[in-house]
C-alpha cells in the first residue's frame, strides 16, 4: 500500500498523472461559443430526424363567446408542443469541443430552429400556419425543444338549438399538420392534453368538461396528414335567460286565456287580445334572431311559441264571434239547434251528466232540465258553479248569456291547452338541462 502511494506522488510530481479540468462557469461568452457551434451547418428546413413526434397540449385560459347563430367559438389559449431535435443537444460533452452541460437552456425563435407546421383546421378567421417570430422557444441540453405559441383561437362549432335557452353545446379545435405527412410527422398528447389550470370562467358560457382524441387520418391525393382534435363541452348559464326569456313566455301565454274573463261590455277584449299577441310575436322575433337559420335541429322553445301565438290568433277570432253574438240584437230568434247545442255543451263541461235525464228518440235528442226543488236539493252535493249552470239554463237563454257561456268555455280550453304545453316546454327544457 505503501509502495503504491510512494509511486503515484512521484507519478504526479513527474507530470505523468494530470488533473481532470474543471466544468467551465456559467458565463454569456460560454453560451455564446455553444450557439456557434450548435447553429454552425445547421438547416431550419431539415428535419431532425426521418419521423419527428410533436407532443401537444392545448392550455385554455378563457372562453370568450360562443355565438350560435354564426356557430362560432372563440377561446383564448396557447399550445404547449414539444419535440426532439438531436442535432441541438449538447448534454454528452464528448460530442462537443467542450463542457457545456453548465448552460441549462438556451432561447431562440422560429427562424432559427426547425418547427413542425400546424394548422387550426377548423378556424373561421385564419387558416394559416401557427407562428409567432416574437415568441422564444426553450431548448434544454438533451435537445428537447419546447414551443408555447398564444392566441385567439376562433373556430366552427355546430351548434344544437333543440333545447335552447338551456342549450348545451359541444365545440372542438382541430390541430392538424401542413404539409409535413405522417411518414414526417406525427402527433401525440401530452400526458395531460388539455390543461385548465389559469382557465377563467365565462359569465354566459360554463365550460363543463373538456377532452381528447385522435382525429381520422386527413387524407390528400394518397397522402395521409396526423390530427388531433380537443373536445369542449359549453353549457349556458341558466339564471338570465329564466328571467328574460321563459318565465315572461310562460306568464304572456295565461294572459291570452285572460281575455275571456274581460266583460264585453268593457271594449278592451280586442285590443287586449290583439296586444299580447303583438307581444309573442316580438318575442317569436327576438329569439328567431338569435338561434342560426338552420332546419337540422328544432328549437323546442320556437315551437312552444309558435303554438301559443297560433292560440293568441285563435283568441281574437273567438273573442270578435263572443262579442258579434253578445251585441246581436234581442230580436233576432235563436235557432233551436243553437239552443240544444248549448245546453249538451254546458253540462259535458260543467261535468252534470249525472244531474239530467237525457230521452232519445228518432232524430231529436232533448234535455230535460231539473226543477227548482231538485235544484235547492242538490246543492249541497254539487259544487256551486255546477248549480249557477242549472239555474242559468232553466231560464230564458239570451245572446248576452249565449255569449257568457261561450267565454267560460273557451277560456276552460285555452287555458287547459295552455297549461299543458307550457308543462311540457318546461319539463323538456329542464330535464336535459340537469341530465346532460
Amino acid at each position: 500500500m505503501n509502495h503504491e502511494l510512494v509511486f503515484l506522488t512521484v507519478l504526479h510530481a513527474s507530470g505523468g498523472l494530470k488533473p481532470r479540468p474543471e466544468k467551465p462557469v456559467y458565463s454569456p461568452s460560454l453560451e455564446t461559443k455553444l450557439r456557434h457551434e450548435l447553429f454552425m451547418g445547421y438547416e431550419v428546413l431539415q428535419n431532425p430526424r426521418e419521423n419527428v413526434k410533436i407532443f401537444i397540449r392545448l392550455t385554455i385560459l378563457t372562453v370568450n363567446n360562443l355565438n350560435i347563430k354564426d356557430q362560432e367559438l372563440s377561446i383564448s389559449g396557447y399550445l404547449s408542443v414539444v419535440w426532439q431535435d438531436s442535432r441541438l443537444d449538447w448534454s454528452n460533452s464528448s460530442t462537443t469541443s467542450e463542457d457545456f452541460t453548465n448552460v441549462r437552456f438556451l432561447f431562440t425563435t422560429e427562424e432559427y430552429v426547425w418547427r413542425p407546421a400546424l394548422i387550426i383546421e377548423n378556424s373561421v378567421k385564419d387558416i394559416g400556419i401557427i407562428n409567432d417570430k416574437s415568441i422564444p422557444m426553450r431548448i434544454v441540453s438533451d435537445g428537447t425543444i419546447v414551443w408555447n405559441p398564444s392566441g385567439i383561437y376562433e373556430v366552427n362549432c355546430e351548434s344544437d338549438i333543440t333545447y335552447y335557452p338551456l342549450d348545451t353545446q359541444e365545440c372542438t379545435v382541430k390541430i392538424s399538420s401542413w404539409a409535413y405527412t405522417t411518414s414526417d410527422v406525427s402527433l401525440d398528447f401530452e400526458a395531460n392534453p388539455v390543461d385548465l389550470s389559469f382557465f377563467s370562467a365565462n359569465g354566459e358560457w360554463d365550460l363543463v368538461s373538456a377532452s381528447s382524441s385522435r382525429s381520422r387520418l386527413k387524407s390528400r391525393r394518397g397522402i395521409s396528414f396526423s390530427s388531433l382534435t380537443y373536445s369542449l363541452k359549453l353549457q349556458r348559464r341558466p339564471m338570465f335567460h329564466v328571467i328574460n326569456t321563459l318565465f315572461p313566455v310562460a306568464l304572456m301565454a295565461i294572459l291570452i286565456a285572460m281575455v275571456y274573463k274581460l266583460p264585453a261590455k268593457s271594449g278592451q277584449k280586442i285590443g287586449f287580445s290583439l296586444t299580447v299577441l303583438l307581444a309573442y310575436a316580438v318575442y317569436l322575433t327576438m329569439i328567431s334572431d338569435n338561434i342560426p337559420s338552420t332546419s337540422v335541429n328544432i328549437c323546442y322553445l320556437s315551437i312552444y311559441l309558435v303554438l301559443i301565438l297560433t292560440f293568441g290568433a285563435a283568441s281574437v277570432v273567438l273573442t270578435i264571434f263572443v262579442l258579434s253574438v253578445h251585441f246581436k240584437s234581442q230580436e233576432d230568434e235563436m235557432s233551436k239547434w243553437v239552443k240544444n247545442t248549448t245546453k249538451k255543451c254546458l253540462f259535458k263541461i260543467a261535468g252534470m251528466q249525472s244531474c239530467c235525464t237525457c230521452s232519445r228518440n228518432q232524430n231529436t235528442t232533448k234535455v230535460k232540465v231539473l226543477n227548482q226543488s231538485t235544484i235547492a236539493k242538490m246543492a249541497n252535493k254539487c259544487n256551486p258553479p255546477v248549480v249557477e249552470a242549472v239555474r242559468m239554463m232553466d231560464n230564458k237563454l239570451t245572446w248576452e248569456k249565449l255569449s257568457k257561456i261561450m267565454d267560460k268555455v273557451f277560456f276552460n280550453i285555452n287555458i287547459a291547452m295552455i297549461v299543458i304545453v307550457t308543462v311540457l316546454m318546461f319539463l323538456a327544457i329542464f330535464v336535459n338541462y340537469f341530465t346532460s
